[in-house]
C-alpha cells in the first residue's frame, strides 16, 4: 500500500481572467475547483495509474469537508485528521496571468494533532511506501519530516520526500528511497544557479552521498536528471507538448516514479514513468490519466 501525507491541503480555485485589470472588477472566463496539496495530488495520480493508496491529511472547517468529499470522489481512501479550530485553505490560481498564485495559510496544528498523525503512521507495514510532500504550517517544527522518518526507521518502509530546504536536508541521514528537488531548489541548497542538465549532476550526486538512495531533479521544459542508487546518471529532455496547466506536474512526476517502480521494480522505467507522468499532467487541464501518461511514455527515449 502507498500512503501520502499532506499537512496543509487546500481547495485550489483555478480561474482564467481575460484582459486582467488591476484595481478594477474582473470576471472569470473559466473556473475549476480541485482538491490540492502535494500529497493529495500524488494520491490522485497514483489512483489514476491504478495504484491503491491512502491519503492522510489534516482538515478543518467547511473547506476541509469539501476537500474530503472531492478526495473520496477521486476513489482514494481518505484518512483525514479533523482539526477542531481554523479552516483549511483556499488557493487562488490565476491561470491566465503568468501562473500567478495566492496561497492561503491554513490552520494551526497542535502537538495533540501531531500525535494523531503518528497513530496513523504506526499502522504502516513493512514493504509499504510513504510519500511526504509539500510545505508545513508555520506552527509546526521544521524537523517534522525527519521526526517521522526517525519514528519509522528500521521498519522496512520505503519513504519518498518531496520538500524544500531544511525539510529536505533534515531527512537525508535517514536514507529516503527517493527525493525530488527541482533545479532551483537544488541550487538554493548549495548556493549556485543551475540551468542545464549537466550542471545539475554533481549536486544531485552530493545529495546521494548525503544519504538519499535515488534523486530526481525536475527542470520543467529542460526535462529531468535522475541519479540512481547504483550511481548511474540518466538525463532526459522534456517530452514535446503544449503546456496547459503546470499545477501538480512535479507531484505527478513523484506519483509516476512510484507507480513505475511498484509495477516493474526497475529504476530506469520508474524514472521514465515519472518524467512522462509529470509532462502528461502539464499537457492536461487537470492531473494526468493513465492513457495520457502512456501516450507520452511512448515518445520518451
Amino acid at each position: 500500500m502507498v500512503y501520502t501525507v499532506t499537512f496543509n491541503p487546500s481547495l485550489d480555485y483555478i480561474v482564467t481572467v481575460d484582459d486582467f485589470k488591476l484595481g478594477l472588477t474582473n470576471r472569470t472566463t473559466s473556473e475549476l475547483m480541485l482538491p490540492g496539496g502535494k500529497g493529495i495530488n500524488v494520491s490522485i495520480v497514483l489512483s489514476n495509474l491504478g495504484i491503491d493508496n491512502s491519503a492522510i491529511y489534516y482538515s478543518a472547517g467547511f473547506v476541509g469537508e469539501e476537500i474530503t468529499r472531492r478526495v473520496q470522489e477521486s476513489g482514494i481512501n481518505a484518512e483525514e485528521i479533523k482539526l477542531s479550530e481554523g479552516c483549511s485553505r483556499i488557493n487562488l490560481k490565476l491561470k491566465s496571468i503568468d501562473g500567478t498564485e495566492i496561497n492561503g495559510m491554513g490552520p494551526d496544528i497542535s502537538e495533540e494533532d501531531i500525535q494523531k498523525l503518528y497513530e496513523k503512521l504506526d499502522k504502516i507495514q513493512e514493504g509499504d511506501t510513504l510519500v511526504l510532500a509539500g510545505s508545513i504550517p508555520s506552527t509546526m517544527p521544521e524537523t517534522i519530516y525527519s521526526d517521522i522518518m526517525d519514528r519509522l526507521q528500521g521498519r522496512g518502509i520505503r519513504i519518498v520526500v518531496d520538500a524544500t530546504k531544511d525539510l529536505l536536508m533534515n531527512v537525508l541521514k535517514y536514507k529516503p528511497f527517493l527525493i525530488k528537488p527541482n533545479n532551483h531548489e537544488l541550487g538554493e541548497i548549495f548556493g549556485v544557479t543551475l540551468k542545464t542538465r549537466e550542471s545539475v549532476v554533481p549536486y544531485a550526486k552530493k545529495l546521494l552521498e548525503m544519504g538519499a538512495e535515488n534523486v530526481i531533479v525536475s527542470m520543467a521544459g529542460e526535462g529531468a536528471v535522475f541519479v540512481a542508487s547504483d550511481g548511474q546518471v540518466y538525463m532526459r529532455e522534456a517530452p514535446k507538448g503544449k503546456l496547459v496547466n503546470g499545477v501538480g506536474a512535479g507531484d505527478s512526476m513523484v506519483a509516476g516514479f512510484v507507480a513505475g517502480y511498484l509495477k516493474e521494480g526497475e529504476l530506469l522505467h520508474a524514472f521514465k514513468m515519472g518524467l512522462s507522468t509529470g509532462s502528461a499532467s502539464a499537457f492536461s487541464e487537470y492531473l494526468a490519466t493513465e492513457d495520457e501518461v502512456l501516450k507520452v511514455y511512448a515518445t520518451v527515449e
